[in-house]
């Protein structure tokens, strides 16, 4: 069955603007046009109604647009692990960009600037962004680089190349758990087994952000040390710099 768009927004009970933008964003195929008519089929329907399903359910958009595409993304119906997903996104509390900003300490256009840069992704729960605690961790630690004397425009430059990086990083990470752990049976039980994935994406997601940071901080230090090798003047910052190469290095992980 073909629909215009508005017979499509009517039928998906999403607004045409809604639509639109979720084409802009790649998550529905472009329409068959017949001069300047378009034409969507129930293939974008059905898909539409899955987008809206999942936006629901907590999904950030880049999440929905994995799940629609590609088998290597835990299915919608592993409840337990989604809700784990869920977990260690939010946290405990969660706020809206307003009460973000006010938590954080930081102006709320600077936020929408963060987001607009890719840096933060919130939730989109009951059709309300929601932001949770790792985002006001992430908030107040940029926040208290930019107050050293970072240059805005500079700082968000280099955080959205490691944002970037870190995603398709964390993409290939995603499909070793896939291949590895969810699919493959193996360290002793049955492959798909809900609950044993579950708690093995509980217990290796800590290890994994700490092997991230250990290394990040390791090879940040040594290449700063590298730099200052032969300076002669800034024996205070090497020796501050050598001081952080320390074990104790806390990552928590709410």
């Amino acid at each position: 069955m073909d629909y215009r768009v508005e017979e499509l927004a009517k039928a998906s009970e999403l607004p045409v603007d809604t639509i639109r933008f979720y084409q802009g964003k790649g998550l529905l195929p472009s329409p068959r046009r017949v001069g300047r008519i378009a034409f969507y089929d129930d293939r974008h329907l059905d898909r539409l109604r899955r987008i809206r399903t999942l936006v629901g359910e907590g999904y950030t958009l880049a999440l929905v647009r994995k799940i629609l595409d590609s088998p290597e993304v835990p299915a919608p119906d592993s409840e337990p692990l989604r809700a784990a997903l869920l977990e260690k996104s939010v946290g405990t509390r969660s706020f809206s960009r307003r009460e973000l900003a006010a938590e954080a300490g930081m102006p709320e256009a600077l936020l929408t600037a963060a987001e607009a840069a890719g840096l933060f992704q919130p939730i989109v729960v009951g059709g309300e962004a929601r932001y949770g605690e790792s985002d006001l961790e992430m908030a107040s630690a940029g926040l208290a680089l930019l107050s050293a004397g970072f240059p805005l425009d500079e700082f968000l430059s280099v955080a959205v190349d490691h944002a970037r990086e870190t995603q398709a990083l964390a993409d290939r990470a995603i499909a070793l758990f896939d291949r590895h752990v969810r699919k493959s049976g193996g360290t002793g039980r049955r492959a798909n087994d809900t609950g044993a994935i579950t708690e093995a994406f509980r217990t290796l997601l800590p290890e994994a952000t700490r092997l991230v940071a250990f290394y990040f901080q390791r090879t940040l230090v040594n290449r700063a040390l590298a730099r200052l090798a032969g300076g002669g003047d800034d024996d205070a910052l090497a020796e501050a710099l050598a001081a952080t190469e320390s074990p104790r290095l806390e990552v928590a992980w709410r």
